[in-house]
């Protein structure tokens, strides 16, 4: 497994359940009709990112979202995300450990 398909099977763990199944059918080969158009649609969000509700944070995101399909974003993308995931896990135990006693 390709370090994007890692990262998108430890964003599958780590989301919300109903989250990790929106992402698992993004991820899978049915929904490239639609993962083009709104890896473009987020991009574009995240260029206004000064306005309300969205944010510059749509820009990584939708390149994500592209990166299945264009495979020169793959590589980049997946260690991005794998590198976010490991921080995301270690801050999480850090904040359970904190808060059992």
């Amino acid at each position: 497994m390709d370090e994007l398909g890692r990262a998108f099977a430890g964003l599958e763990r780590e989301a919300p359940h109903w989250m990790a199944r929106h992402i698992r059918w993004l991820h899978s080969p049915k929904s490239r009709k639609y993962r083009i158009p709104l890896g473009l649609f987020l991009i574009a969000c995240g260029t206004v990112g000064f306005l309300p509700i969205v944010g510059y944070e749509f820009i990584p995101l939708g390149l994500l979202v592209l990166a299945q399909d264009i495979r020169c974003l793959r590589k980049p993308m997946g260690k991005m995300v794998l590198w976010l995931l490991s921080k995301w896990v270690r801050i999480k135990k850090r904040w359970q450990h904190t808060h059992q006693h």
